[in-house]
């Protein structure tokens, strides 16, 4: 256990600890029931002394709170120190004086409490002659001795390696992480609100699936030991949503966890958030005006005007957003209008070729389509567009379109140059599902280890009856970063998934996205 060998200084703060059990004094100290937080006890003097006549208010001082928080700076001027302690929502400073805690108390106040250590404490509020609030300090309580010094450069943090690696390092030096991660709290809530008050009811479906199934990407695989069998972190919720529309539920939504065993990148984590909700006797455009209104009523949170500002540029949230076809903005990328899903293969290998657009030997002439959308036209989707008209090949749980059977009734949405959300009229022929999971165990064979397993069960639910429906999922990091100007999913998540280190987590690391 290399990385946790003491260094010089945590060595020397392990015996301060020693010395202050010694004294009686317990470094980590028992429950402290504050009266008010740091932005709180600023609040309450303000609103007494308005009352306070002006030639009293530099001698007015407050009847007494308790505070607490985390000391962030320490002034010793011999018989008076100043420090300033951090709660959650803000920060205050305290006053402290020799004579009024007493030599003994005020002896180990100055000796052995750092930056870093977790106080509580109790005395009137008051303004100091450079009119900053604090509080004039009768007693202090020990909460928690700190091992680990902060970092050096304590207001502002960044080593982006150690601010992912030590989040909890991270939030203490930098609030404006905190800030963003109470946002996303309440990004969430504002979303599931919404949702309830659409009359969508949430409920939890497995995250182990023994068959995976939902979306065509890599699972992660792990073994069961009672039941000894292989089983997968869910990468969808979907067929089990299906399932309870089938069992008579109308509305029903999920906001949680999925694990996909794939690349880590600026916009992709192992396990992310998403919601996918299933309204039945609804289609595509239900959860396509569904779509705009979570993520434009989301929005409104923190920019009534739904114009976001994000990363140097303005995105416009504002209602109706732009829809486009996938195979009129192929045929315009590529310069052939004739295209259709249809074309034979070695038509779309020259136009690949022609774009320089990587392709392999497996793919068909639909998977090429999709290749040249994914890089030459995705990232110039700034403004929100749902793209439509998904070819029925790579939409094998989406319902066909009755005037072009070769294209399923399926939007996805792009906003930034990014996916936001995948939504279909969802297919509820049992004997068209059972053909097309046989069609993706073909392309499995053929070496698409992405395309869909057959889920028999799930067939044999739909042979029951599920009622039309739209079904939408959205990525809610992606909806989190916009609306909080985050350039990296990391940004949004309090623990992103990182490559394991074996070396001193102190010390700094290369960070690698892969």
């Amino acid at each position: 256990m290399d990385e946790l060998k003491l260094n010089t200084t945590q060595e020397q703060r392990l015996q301060v600890i020693e010395e202050l059990r010694n004294e009686g004094i317990d470094p980590y100290g028992q429950r402290f029931d504050r009266t008010h937080s740091t932005v709180e006890a600023k609040e309450y003097y303000e609103n007494l002394a308005k009352d306070v006549p002006e030639e009293e208010k530099e001698h007015f001082t407050t009847p007494d709170v308790k505070v607490a928080g985390r000391i962030i700076g320490k002034r010793d001027q011999g018989k008076t120190i100043f420090m300033n302690i951090m709660d959650m929502v803000g920060r205050i400073q305290l006053y402290i004086r020799k004579d009024v805690l007493g030599e003994e108390n005020y002896a180990i106040l100055k000796k052995k409490i750092y930056a870093g250590d977790i106080i509580g404490v109790e005395g009137g509020c008051f303004k100091t002659k450079t009119g900053e609030i604090s509080v004039r300090v009768k007693s202090v309580t020990l909460l928690s001795k700190s091992i680990n010094p902060l970092p050096e450069k304590f207001h502002g943090l960044t080593d982006v390696e150690m601010r992912y690696r030590q989040r909890y390092v991270d939030l203490i030096a930098n609030p404006e992480v905190r800030d963003t991660l109470i946002k996303r709290s309440r990004i969430i809530k504002c979303i599931r609100d919404y949702m309830w008050s659409k009359g969508f009811i949430e409920v939890e479906t497995p995250m182990l699936h023994p068959v995976a199934g939902g979306a065509a990407a890599r699972p992660f695989i792990t073994h069961h030991n009672t039941l000894d069998m292989e089983m997968y972190l869910r990468i969808a919720p979907e067929l089990y949503l299906k399932r309870l529309l089938v069992g008579g539920f109308e509305k029903v939504f999920e906001l949680n966890r999925s694990f996909r065993n794939e690349g880590i990148d600026t916009t992709h984590n192992p396990e992310f958030t998403m919601m996918e909700c299933y309204q039945a006797y609804g289609n595509m455009e239900t959860v396509l005006e569904l779509a705009e209104e979570v993520i434009s009523n989301a929005a409104q949170l923190f920019y009534k005007d739904l114009q976001v500002p994000y990363q140097g540029k303005t995105i416009n949230l504002s209602r109706p957003w732009k829809r486009a076809s996938m195979l009129q903005l192929v045929r315009d990328v590529t310069g052939c209008q004739e295209l259709t899903y249809s074309s034979p293969r070695e038509q779309l290998v020259e136009l690949a070729k022609k774009l320089n657009v990587e392709i392999e030997e497996k793919d068909t002439a639909v998977k090429i389509m999709g290749k040249i959308f994914d890089e030459k036209i995705e990232g110039t989707l700034i403004e929100p567009t749902f793209v439509v008209e998904y070819p029925k090949e790579i939409s094998p749980l989406a319902k066909a379109n009755r005037e072009k059977p070769d294209t399923c009734d399926r939007f996805e949405l792009f906003i930034n140059g990014k996916e936001f959300a995948n939504a279909f009229s969802e297919l509820n022929d049992s004997e068209d599902q059972l053909a097309r999971f046989e069609a993706q165990i073909e392309q499995r064979k053929a070496g698409d280890d992405e395309a869909h397993e057959m889920d028999a069960d799930y067939v044999n639910a739909l042979r029951y009856g599920m009622p039309p429906a739209g079904g939408l999922g959205i990525g809610i990091d992606r909806v989190i970063m916009l609306l909080t100007d985050s350039a990296s999913i990391r940004d949004i998540i309090a623990f992103p998934t990182l490559k394991k280190i074996t070396a001193n987590p102190n010390q700094k690391q290369s960070t690698e996205e892969e």
